[in-house]
């Protein structure tokens, strides 16, 4: 099995969704890189059952993010700001500071609900 680091991030927005064993199967696979027997020793199951809950639990995380979306906008919206951020270095001297600084709050603000 090789190792998708996508599910990390969508472990990050969906993680809560998963039953217990899942989150905390994919989290010892993907986040603490635990192989599959270390896993099977520490929940005390077989390395089927590590297998099964990793690929329920993967297919799960994809079918969460299929009808939400949520890291999609999540990396639309991080990459507008990144833009805007980039257009207001770029054009310091030409918009006027108050703008400038206003627009950086607003920036700021949205990063923090990130």
């Amino acid at each position: 099995m090789s190792k998708d680091l996508s599910i990390s991030v969508l472990m990050d927005f969906y993680g809560e969704l998963l039953t217990d064993k899942q989150r905390d199967t994919l989290d010892l696979y993907y986040n603490r890189d635990y192989s599959l027997a270390e896993i099977a020793q520490d929940l005390d199951i077989s390395r089927q059952g590590v297998r099964d809950f990793i690929k329920r639990g993967e297919k799960q995380l994809a079918e969460f993010e299929a009808k939400l979306g949520m890291v999609k906008k999540y990396e639309k919206i991080s990459a507008e700001i990144a833009a805007l951020e980039s257009l207001l270095d770029s054009n310091r001297t030409v918009i006027a500071q108050a703008v400038i600084g206003e627009a950086e709050k607003i920036l700021d603000s949205i990063k923090e609900e990130l």
